[in-house]
């Protein structure tokens, strides 16, 4: 296995520990991963990620590719999806200052850091660096 193909590797495989892993908490309720946020984005996240790694296991480099830049893809959209769900949690409040004070209650954890630091393994085993001269 080359060792860019590797770095992939252990990108998805952090990518699926950090499906797992807390990403929200509102203050008296336990803390929620990707599943409790969305169970069918979750789902489908998870699929990108387990096709990266079959395509690392079988030396793909274009599935390798396609699985890393589409993760990226859903990473970025469930990023922007949760902080607009923690902004608009408590907009059915009528009074702003306390949809305000409760919406602040809602803490981002870090499984987002696992999340990120997988997804910049997954991008950085793609990297080619081979240079085509004519």
């Amino acid at each position: 296995m080359r060792p860019l193909t590797f770095i992939a590797f252990i990108g998805f495989v952090l990518l699926i520990a950090a499906t797992y892993c807390p990403m929200l908490r509102l203050f008296p309720f336990p803390s929620w991963d990707v599943y409790d946020l969305n169970k069918p984005y979750g789902m489908v996240m998870l699929l990108v990620f387990v096709i990266g790694i079959i395509g690392t296991v079988f030396n793909q480099p274009k599935i390798i590719r396609m699985a890393a830049l589409l993760s990226l893809f859903l990473v970025v959209v469930f990023y922007i999806a949760s902080v607009l769900k923690v902004e608009t949690s408590f907009s059915f409040i009528p009074f702003k200052a306390i949809a305000g004070f409760l919406s602040k209650q809602i803490k981002f954890k870090w499984g987002w850091y696992i999340l990120a630091t997988g997804q910049l393994f997954a991008l950085a085993g793609v990297i080619n660096k081979k240079k085509k001269f004519n």
